[in-house]
């Protein structure tokens, strides 16, 4: 394995998931797409810097160096920081931001003390209050299935503007990454084809080609190291 990954859910209502990895060697690791923006402290070299990464609408292939350690903060859909766009940091057009001792990062004109893996949910709370992550109500309740609150366009204009992507493509993703889950874990390809409302194996090649960079057949075999995967919590 190129990558050793570790993860926790979070206390904190705005966070999916916290993760760190580590990498033993280098190499090249399949970027699934993934509709959720992250917080990504990398520790390399004598290295350390935060990288805030937006959402990714395709599979991708990323560089992997050796000896490298990381600790990601996984954020809820529909949420965002002001400062940044998700549109904008779409699809690895990822912004890093400025070192200033090694210990700590300069955001908004002020110094923040790198988080840990252990306290990224005090981290995250400290940036809720000083309004450096924002949520978009009506995205959070498409995300739950409740009564839209606007016109269907106005909708899809706020998600789009606070995602980074349509709703359309965020439910591609979801059912993509579920169907990869799913198969890792040892389900049929027939039964995740039926299970998940794909028309036909097919069709869910070609969705997982896209969106994981990876056939069923290699996802069921192991081929290939993935970035982040995670349970969903409905599974």
């Amino acid at each position: 394995m190129l990558i050793a990954f570790e993860d926790r859910p979070s206390d904190c209502a705005v966070v999916e998931r916290v993760w760190r990895s580590r990498s033993q060697q280098s190499g090249q690791f399949h970027s699934m797409a993934a509709c959720n923006w992250v917080l990504v402290v990398t520790r390399h070299q004598g290295r350390v810097f935060l990288t805030v990464r937006g959402p990714e609408t395709r599979a991708s292939i990323a560089e992997c160096p050796a000896d490298g350690e990381w600790i990601g903060i996984h954020f809820k859909l529909g949420t965002f920081m002001p400062l940044m766009s998700n549109l904008v940091l779409r699809d690895r057009n990822d912004a890093t931001l400025p070192d200033v001792s090694g210990k700590s990062f300069w955001l908004d004109g002020s110094a923040w003390e790198y988080p840990s893996f252990d306290n990224a949910d005090v981290f995250v709370s400290r940036l809720l209050r000083k309004g450096l992550i924002a949520s978009d109500p009506s995205v959070q309740a498409v995300v739950q299935g409740l009564p839209a609150r606007s016109h269907r366009r106005t909708e899809q204009r706020h998600f789009l503007r606070a995602a980074g992507l349509t709703q359309a493509t965020a439910r591609q993703i979801e059912r993509a990454r579920r169907a990869t889950f799913l198969l890792r874990s040892g389900a049929p390809i027939l039964h995740v084809v039926h299970d998940l409302g794909y028309f036909d194996q097919a069709h869910l090649t070609r969705s997982l080609k896209h969106f994981i960079g990876r056939t069923p057949a290699q996802v069921m075999r192991g081929e290939g190291q993935l970035s982040f995967l995670y349970k969903p919590d409905d599974l």
